[in-house]
């Protein structure tokens, strides 16, 4: 007797870009148009889901938070993801950002690499990039800077002495995602190391959305200004020379809001928990 081979279905781990509903790619939009099974972050626009999703589509929040207890655990999605493809759907994973800068796509590639699970990985536009770009501030601007370094300092230790004697004597642009929290801490480290006084900083809440705001400040009077300021998240870190260029180069005006235009995690963890119970009870 001949049997039927098991159907496998696919994921495809998506970058839905910093915020701008306009600026998610066209690859992406089709395959939103497609799926089955949707997982989306926090930090990825509604509109995007609006415009693009699949209308019967399964659409699960499985977004993080920093310090926020509801956030979903990486290993919750790990098993979504490979239960919903094992039932022979297409999931899309989607992402803010950029797939592969600062997200745990380590993680889930193991999963699906692991399990033999198909996927495909579509890149965007992540959040240095748009930000910049939506606050006219070129990252290596000739004559201001060559290179630019993607960093992140959300743990007070994972950026040593030595290295921040470095990152403020360097001519590159540093970019610092998820460091609002410890933005003082931040500058403090730049400043004890004698940084350039030209080298100013900008924070960006809300990159690329309609609610973006620029804050720009010289190190040396950040404290005056904004120490232990509550920046909106997401927001992004700029610092570098090349910053100056953004009085001369805005093209969007601040909003002056700390409206958020991304919804906070909403502690929805029972509708999970009973996703994983099924999954843990059909495996």
């Amino acid at each position: 007797m001949k049997t039927e081979s098991k159907h496998i279905g696919k994921v495809i781990l998506a970058a839905a870009g910093p915020g701008d509903p306009d600026l998610i790619t066209v690859k992406v939009v089709r395959y939103l148009q497609k799926a089955d099974v949707i997982l989306t972050d926090r930090l990825v626009s509604e509109e995007i889901l609006k415009r693009y999703a699949n209308k019967s589509a399964r659409i699960i929040c499985v977004g993080k938070q920093y310090n926020a207890p509801e956030s979903i655990s990486q290993t919750d999605i790990n098993a979504m993801l490979l239960q919903y493809a094992q039932e022979g759907n297409l999931v899309v994973r989607l992402k803010g950002g950029d797939v592969s800068i600062f997200s745990n796509i380590l993680d889930e590639l193991e999963t699906l690499a692991d399990n033999n699970i198909p996927y495909e990985v579509i890149p965007g536009v992540t959040a240095a990039l748009g930000a910049a770009a939506y606050a006219g501030i070129p990252l290596t601007a000739r004559g201001h800077s060559t290179s630019v370094r993607f960093l992140t300092y959300y743990k007070t230790d994972i950026v040593t002495d030595e290295y921040w004697k470095e990152l403020a004597n360097t001519k590159d642009t540093l970019v610092f995602y998820m460091s609002s929290s410890t933005l003082d801490k931040v500058v403090a480290k730049l400043i004890e190391n004698n940084i350039a006084e030209d080298k100013l900083l900008a924070v960006i809440e809300q990159a690329t959305t309609p609610l973006q705001n620029v804050r720009v400040v010289n190190l040396y009077e950040y404290a005056q200004q904004f120490e232990n300021e509550k920046f909106v998240s997401p927001s992004l870190v700029i610092i570098g020379k090349v910053v100056a260029l953004h009085e001369r180069f805005a093209w969007l005006s601040n909003q002056q809001t700390k409206e958020n235009y991304f919804k906070a995690v909403n502690g929805d963890t029972d509708a999970i928990t009973k996703i994983i119970k099924e999954i843990e009870y059909a495996g």
